[in-house]
């Protein structure tokens, strides 16, 4: 019996989207990427509640969002950059 990914291996173009190392992926890989190193790792998370958790991932995506600062922006922050180019 072939499987699906025995099929797929040797045809990289008919990978799915969504798939480990699928190009349509890397912009999701890179920004979990970023939040595990930044606001993750390092930390003690025992006895932290699920609703604690979830509430400082929302904070970190708001703030990822909204307050950091990116040079590629010209060094303000993507909320700053938004209004600049009078988008909100």
């Amino acid at each position: 019996m072939v499987t699906l990914k025995a099929h797929i291996l040797p045809h990289p173009d008919l990978q799915p989207p969504g798939c480990r190392g699928s190009p349509d992926n890397a912009a999701c890989e890179g920004f979990f990427g970023r939040l595990k190193t930044e606001m993750y790792y390092g930390r003690k998370w025992s006895g932290i509640t699920p609703e604690k958790f979830m509430q400082q991932v929302d904070a970190y995506i708001r703030w990822y969002n909204e307050r950091r600062i990116k040079l590629s922006l010209g060094a303000v922050s993507p909320k700053m950059y938004r209004q600049q180019c009078g988008l909100e």
